[in-house]
């Protein structure tokens, strides 16, 4: 896996809501252009309903089956996509064909978790004139945006095989760039301390591990271009941020703050000298979520509800440390990068899955790792301070209040940067023998938690703040 599959930009509020149900709808209709497809349907199952409308599925879907990408789409049609094919109850695909559409059936909220699936499963059926079923296939959102397609289970019990879905034969995890075999890549790791016995057997840094292995799959200029654009794309959030006032959509009147908190900093004069490092990250990681709330564009990272903690962390080094170079960049998302990989292949980036702790936790976690990086620690540091962030964020719950990606998610993402930059001021006092968790241990600990965590507090909005909180 390449960094740049967690690291992707992307539309909010969600990016297992949001862009994977989009890139799904898109990756269904591609190439379709010899079917007959008079009509279409949308099955929504498990956290994709309950959330699915506080989240923008619906939206989602509906653009990419317009062949829209969440890289690229007009923030104005993503806002306006459902009036509009309300009112003219017909839809363009992005095969050229226009159908009628009727937004009321032909996208169906299924409440049901399948049994054996992903929690974020989605269905599309496409019918000929006479009704007829020509093409069905399943998707499942699993996380930071990335989708794989259902396989067959040949199991005429099984309850997605019993609706007579087409499914390939084996998953088809859809990626952003060329997948290699592992053997390929010249350092293969799956684990921290594989990561750990690399870096002191080759005297390597994690981020030189990490760029050489990503050689293996771009080119040094393409590697170049793809960092910086995330950068771009990171700091005109930030600045969008703090530019934009008035109530973020969804119907809980959460009035943007961002702008407010950045104008007290820069005018007032009698600031606390102990906390303004602390305050200039809050704000930056809540003009990124709160741009993210409203639907803009935001870089995954990993995820679209965590997208505030490594935008923040880098401002506040940028602004505190010292001026970000070309350098600092690549050893950043390169070691916060690996960090993120053995999370996604170990465990679960998805809320569904393992509630907050694998979104918010999780770039925590890599935030503090590539924070540690800049600071100049060494492997075993950087290491020890991905494990303290996550430590700290174990058990965490996803309960967004109506399903909107706001009231806890804005302020949470400012606490995990807070939490990243003091993991990594810890793990800089700290040596390789004073560790008692490793991060493999943490990981393996967040994966049971999310396992043993009730439903109804990973991204369904049936429990915690979500029906707690405040009366709405």
């Amino acid at each position: 896996m390449s960094i740049f599959e967690l690291f992707k930009i992307g539309i909010g509020p969600s990016s297992s809501h949001t862009v994977g149900p989009m890139k799904a709808a898109k990756s269904f209709i591609d190439g379709e252009n010899g079917l007959n497809i008079q009509r279409l349907s949308i099955r929504l199952n498990g956290s994709l309903c309950l959330t699915g409308k506080g989240h923008g599925t619906d939206r989602a879907v509906l653009l990419g089956l317009m062949g829209e990408t969440p890289e690229q789409v007009d923030e104005s049609l993503y806002q306006t996509i459902i009036e509009r094919v309300t009112n003219q109850q017909t839809l363009k695909l992005g095969n050229s064909q226009t159908i009628s559409f009727n937004y009321d059936k032909d996208i169906i909220w299924d409440k049901t978790f399948v049994k054996g699936s992903h929690p974020n499963t989605l269905t599309f059926t496409a019918f000929d004139g006479a009704e007829k079923t020509i093409k069905c296939e399943t998707y499942y959102s699993v996380g930071g945006g990335s989708i794989v397609k259902a396989p067959i289970l040949n199991d005429k019990n099984d309850p997605i095989f019993s609706r007579g879905l087409n499914r390939t034969k084996k998953d088809s995890r859809q990626s952003s760039g060329p997948i290699p075999k592992r053997g390929s890549l010249p350092h293969v790791y799956s684990n921290g301390n594989d990561l750990l016995d690399i870096a002191e057997s080759n005297k390597l840094s994690i981020s030189d591990i990490v760029r050489e292995n990503e050689l293996s799959l771009y080119t040094a200029s393409q590697i170049d271009d793809k960092l910086n654009m995330m950068w771009n794309v990171m700091k005109s959030c930030v600045k969008r941020g703090i530019e934009a006032e008035g109530v973020l959509p969804g119907g809980l009147n959460v009035f943007r703050r961002a702008k407010d908190l950045h104008n007290e900093l820069i005018t007032n004069t009698k600031v606390n000298k102990s906390t303004i490092g602390m305050d200039w990250l809050s704000m930056f990681a809540i003009a990124v979520n709160e741009e993210n709330a409203a639907g803009g564009r935001v870089v995954t990272a990993p995820t679209n509800g965590a997208s505030g903690v490594i935008p923040s962390v880098l401002h506040y080094f940028d602004k505190f440390e010292k001026s970000l170079t070309k350098e600092d960049l690549s050893i950043f998302f390169f070691t916060a990068g690996a960090v993120g990989m053995l999370f996604k292949e170990n465990a679960s980036i998805s809320g569904a899955e393992m509630g907050c702790q694998g979104e918010v936790g999780v770039a925590s976690s890599m935030a503090a790792a590539g924070l540690t990086a800049l600071l100049g620690g060494n492997p075993e540091q950087v290491e020890c301070a991905a494990e303290i962030a996550m430590e700290h964020h174990l058990g965490m719950t996803c309960d967004p209040i109506k399903g909107l990606v706001q009231i806890p998610c804005i302020e949470r993402n400012a606490m995990g940067a807070i939490k990243a930059v003091n993991a990594a001021h810890l793990a800089l006092k700290r040596t390789l023998s004073y560790r008692k968790v490793s991060l493999d241990r943490v990981i393996k600990t967040m994966k049971k938690t999310g396992e043993d965590m009730h439903r109804t507090y990973k991204e369904t909005s049936l429990g915690g703040l979500a029906v707690h909180g405040v009366e709405c």
